[in-house]
């Protein structure tokens, strides 16, 4: 049964997935229209066979900002979680190899990280260096580190106390050699999961920062922008809000759910229940 449910959900996180990243490799090559195009003739139309999912207030067709967003959003993700990975991975394996005085210090300055999130990391940077995506990123990364780094560090002193490590530091294996050889690759599962999940935090904070003005600027689409701007008009056209809000729901309900699939099959205590 639980083997069932685990292969349920990463099926299904990866078919939502799968269309995000679909909508987004497309968006490349072709849309429906151009998703920066002004066109006061056909604001706020209804949805029809020329515009799927009408148009916003300025002309715009919500379909192709909706590719747009798509790529947008991936790509914030991707770079954000990125960053984390790269940071947190090596600061978490460091403190699960290092005397145990040290390993505390560095968490401890890992939890000073945790102190701040993303959108308040954001915002500081946004008033330091102005609002865009790459200071969307950078926030989102930066806040994202500490989870990496538990998780790394959880994972290494696992593998530190097993018998093929202590063998290999009786065999006079250097800590980088063991890092690398034997407590990176048991721990990628551990990393690929974190991963998946941070992913969904990081479409939320993306959307966010850009709802209130310190994410993606425009022209460029934006899932969190739309909803910003479908504010005025939520009891007129609420299919302006509704639509991004649903991209947003889809993606991040993926992410969760591909984690929670891969958790499950990476977990070796649930593997032996199923």
């Amino acid at each position: 049964m639980q083997t069932r449910t685990r292969n349920v959900n990463v099926t299904v996180g990866s078919a939502l997935i799968g269309l995000v990243v679909l909508a987004a490799l497309v968006s490349f090559f072709w849309t429906p229209h151009d998703p920066e195009k002004v066109n006061a003739a056909v604001r706020l139309l209804g949805p029809t066979g020329d515009y799927v999912f009408g148009t916003d207030r300025f002309g715009r067709d919500v379909a192709s900002q909706i590719m747009v967003g798509a790529r947008t959003t991936l790509y914030v993700g991707v770079v954000a979680v990125g960053i984390a990975a790269v940071i947190g991975t090596p600061l978490g394996i460091f403190a699960g190899m290092s005397k145990r005085w040290l390993g505390e210090f560095v968490m401890r300055g890992n939890d000073l990280v945790l102190a701040f999130p993303a959108l308040l990391l954001a915002i500081m940077f946004g008033a330091v260096y102005g609002a865009s995506t790459l200071t969307a990123m950078i926030a989102i990364g930066l806040a994202t580190v500490p989870s990496f780094a538990r998780i790394a560090r959880s994972g290494t002193l696992q593998v530190m106390s097993s018998e093929y490590v202590l063998a290999a530091r009786s065999g006079g294996r250097s800590r980088l050699n063991i890092a690398l050889r034997h407590v990176l690759p048991n721990i990628s599962g551990l990393l690929i999961v974190q991963a998946s999940v941070s992913f969904a935090i990081a479409v939320l904070a993306e959307a966010a920062l850009s709802f209130l003005g310190f994410g993606t600027a425009p022209p460029t689409p934006s899932w969190g922008r739309m909803l910003q701007e479908s504010q005025e008009l939520l009891t007129l056209e609420p299919r302006l809000a509704l639509i991004p809000g649903i991209a947003i729901a889809l993606a991040v309900l993926g992410f969760n759910l591909l984690g929670d699939g891969l958790r499950d099959r990476f977990d070796p205590r649930l593997a032996v229940r199923s």
